[in-house]
């Protein structure tokens, strides 16, 4: 807890400030905003080492050591001065030479140490975890250039440049070469006895630590620590992500290269080669990193899963399984009996998907050529398995279930089935997604290993995500609610009393309209459009894949963009759609999709017919900073992944409790959300999970419903023959070719639904008091998707003691 008043606190940055000032010979009144963030930066880096104390000691509890290749974190300053309390002193202080502090806090750069909703929740768990005084870490990666920056060319094509956030210059963080790890890779295993085996890497790398605070709400202060390997080399995006910083005869990689990027890309050997050492880096510094800390404490190694448990945040850090093995048999001569004891009961994996390309493998030889002891140990922990399946299936059972649960197969090491065999746990991030992890994923792992799977369904942090992101509604939520809701978001129930309030329900559509209004201002300076900020503000910000079908939304803008040219005097009700996301570098499809929007997007925003009516609007470099500008202006939120595809989604609960309709199929957390905030409040379409499993079986022809639906056969006729791409029929013929004889994500099959869903929305928005009460009624009922409750989950279920 705080060991110094807000107000001793305020009176030392006066006196800082006076130094400050003095050492540039300028006055308060001429610091630049640059200046001021520094200033007030360091003033907080001061503030988190006397007001918060370090982890509490690791007394009959657990310390989780979350590791996880992304950390989405955003802007730290503004969240760290809130949780220290003083945001509302230094805005105040700041005022008095005529500034304003959100303008101030514009000056950070976001750090790319993440990507989607993967990194983001990793962060809003360390939020969560330093708020409940959960002892903790979080272990990563200190990336240079993070995924990369996205910009857009004259076609609407995505383009990637290196994203460089300075991380040699982040003031916010602290170098710990105290903490030195050296890493192995290749060379040769020599096996001493039966039981002992002596690996001589090839070639090391030297890991050095970087700890980011994370600043806990009226909690306590705990690291994110980050990984990098040291030296100096120029970088060029296009050729790293073109395998020729690798030439074939050389087993050497350059150090810094492990962490310049988050994800390189592996769609070549040299990239594939590049990721894996990247993922065996991060694992080898953290649990390094883990046992130096627990020996440290005077413990013994037997009692490690008494007092540590390593959340693996999806399959990147399976490594970590064979690495603590090799460790406990190679350096403290254990059996293997002991040993996996010992690692056995303290890794727990989070599984986040059910898509077969995203459940990683990796080619044996590869494994075997870059860590020789590593696939020894899971190739023993391969025939420990077998001897268990094949006692506990039958003869005719037996090859089935072997196929879905051996960790080598076809000559690939299963990351995902090494995690199920190695954790005590395993969980899925959404009710839906846990039972099909269960029944469709590994129904004869949850045989094997009665009671190891459980579900946690994903939270967000409401610090970040309401109070930060939304000022005036939590300015709001300050003046109605008893009790702090931003440490217990159930409270928010409260509201329900408030929604027929006419005084509350103004309150509330006027923060509406006024953040609408900033995001509109945005849209204008990143893109020049000027938009009508009485238009449905219609939002789909997320990482572009296939399944979570942006192409949907956008066969349907075509379609009301052709309704609209046919029958101009059409009863409309103005609409602006939002996107914003990046696609991997290496996946054509996405890039597809995005160049499409874009393309439309050009012909409907200059198209006259349409001004005030209809517009699209595709915010590049989507990032956390900009998702806090648009997720409180929105009016709905689109999660409209096909059903059984998306695990849980975090981006629903977010714009939700901002008061954004949800417009979804019944997948991920949206079947939740809809249980929560009621039926009559969110708008559902599309198959469900067991239609989609009775369409494939029945055998789906995508080609059917374009030939029988006029609105959807126009809408991909427009996109096909060059209307919206300046006359050349080729450049999305492989999209359209795509959705005609394949769409393995039932775009076409959902279309008309999709259509009906638009339309309710528009009906139900013609009537603001309902629409108002229904967005209001999100932000009261949907308290459960805090990430503290999600945090708690892991405590009750998983970690326990």
């Amino acid at each position: 807890m705080p060991t110094i008043s807000n107000a001793s606190f305020m009176t030392l940055v006066e006196q800082k400030l006076n130094q400050y000032c003095q050492e540039r010979f300028i006055a308060p009144e001429q610091l630049s905003n640059t200046q001021w963030f520094q200033f007030i930066a360091s003033c907080s880096q001061f503030a988190i080492l006397q007001n918060f104390p370090a982890n509490p000691p690791l007394v009959n509890t657990r310390r989780v050591n979350y590791l996880s290749m992304e950390f989405l974190i955003g802007r730290l300053l503004g969240n760290n001065l809130m949780s220290l309390g003083v945001y509302q002193d230094i805005d105040n202080f700041v005022a008095r030479y005529s500034k304003n502090l959100v303008d101030i806090l514009e000056e950070e750069r976001d750090p790319s140490l993440g990507n989607g909703g993967l990194g983001r929740l990793a962060a809003c768990y360390l939020d969560s975890m330093a708020s409940l005084s959960q002892p903790a870490i979080g272990y990563g990666l200190h990336y240079q250039y993070g995924l990369f920056k996205q910009h857009f060319n004259e076609s609407g094509e995505q383009l990637e440049t290196g994203d460089s956030w300075n991380r040699d210059f982040y003031l916010q963080q602290y170098h710990r070469p105290d903490f030195q790890q050296q890493v192995g890779f290749g060379g040769t295993v020599t096996q001493i006895s039966d039981e002992q085996y002596e690996w001589q890497p090839a070639w090391t790398i030297q890991g050095e630590a970087f700890d980011l605070p994370v600043v806990g709400y009226k909690g306590v202060q705990q690291p994110l620590r980050l990984w990098q390997g040291y030296s100096e080399i120029s970088f060029d995006l296009a050729k790293f992500n073109d395998g020729q910083y690798l030439q074939a005869e050389s087993h050497v990689i350059d150090a810094a290269k492990l962490t310049k990027v988050l994800y390189p890309n592996d769609n070549h050997q040299e990239g594939k080669t590049l990721r894996l050492m990247q993922q065996y880096f991060h694992c080898a510094c953290s649990i390094a990193d883990l046992l130096r800390q627990h020996l440290a404490q005077g413990r013994t190694l037997m009692e490690l899963p008494e007092f540590e448990v390593v959340q693996l945040n999806d399959t990147h850090p399976a490594l970590a399984i064979p690495e603590l093995m090799r460790i406990l048999l190679d350096q403290y001569h254990l059996s293997w009996e002991q040993a996996w004891v010992i690692s056995s009961k303290t890794f727990a994996y989070t599984n986040h998907t059910l898509l077969p390309e995203a459940l990683e493998q990796w080619d044996d030889g590869l494994v075997a050529q870059l860590l020789p002891r590593h696939m020894l140990i899971i190739e023993r922990i391969d025939r420990e398995l077998l001897a268990k399946v094949r006692a506990e299936f039958n003869d005719e059972e037996f090859e089935q279930a072997w196929r879905e649960t051996a960790i080598i197969i076809d000559h690939h090491v299963r990351m995902a089935n090494l995690c199920v065999v190695g954790s005590f746990a395993v969980n899925g991030v959404a009710q839906i997604h846990s039972d099909l992890v269960v029944s469709d994923l590994f129904p004869s792992y949850a045989r094997l290993f009665k009671g190891r799977f459980h579900n946690v369904t994903n939270g967000v942090t409401p610090r970040r995500w309401i109070r930060q992101a939304n000022p005036s509604l939590a300015h709001l939520l300050d003046n109605h609610i008893n009790g702090d809701w931003t440490k217990d978001l159930s409270l928010l129930n409260q509201l329900e009393n408030l929604v027929d309030d006419p005084h509350f329900q103004t309150a509330y559509q006027e923060i509406k309209q006024s953040n609408k209004q900033v995001l509109a201002d945005v849209i204008e300076q990143e893109i020049g459009l000027k938009v009508n900020c009485d238009a449905i503000f219609d939002v789909q910000i997320k990482r572009f894949h296939e399944y979570k079908r942006q192409h949907l939304n956008l066969l349907n803008i075509i379609a009301t963009y052709l309704e609209l040219k046919t029958d101009p005097q059409k009863d409309f009700i103005p609409r602006l759609f939002i996107f914003s996301g990046k696609a991997a570098p290496g996946y054509f499809m996405a890039k597809q999709i995005i160049q499409a929007i874009n393309g439309v997007a050009k012909v409907i925003n200059n198209d006259p017919d349409m001004q005030g009516k209809l517009q699209v609007a595709f915010l590049p470099d989507y990032r956390v900073s900009l998702a806090e500008k648009i997720i409180p202006a929105a009016d709905v939120s689109e999660q409209i992944s096909l059903a059984g595809k998306e695990a849980s989604g975090t981006g629903n609960m977010k714009l939700a409790l901002n008061g954004a309709i949800t417009l979804g199929t019944l997948d991920g957390a949206n079947v939740e959300i809809a249980q929560f905030a009621g039926e009559e409040n969110v708008v559902i379409f599309g198959h469900t999970v067991e239609s989609v499993r009775q369409l494939r079986e029945q055998g789906y022809v995508p080609r059917s419903y374009y030939e029988q639906d006029e609105q959807l056969k126009n809408a991909i006729d427009a996109l096909a023959n060059g209307m919206f791409s300046d006359g050349d029929t080729q450049r999305f013929s492989a999209l359209v070719d795509n959705l005609l004889n394949s769409d393995y994500f039932c775009v076409l099959a959902d279309f008309a639904s999709y259509r009906e869903a638009q339309q309710e929305i528009a009906k139900r928005y013609k009537d603001q008091t309902a629409w108002s009460r229904s967005a209001m009624l999100n932000t009261a009922r949907l308290g459960t998707f805090s990430s503290d409750r999600s945090i708690r989950d892991y405590q009750t279920r998983i970690w326990k003691k």
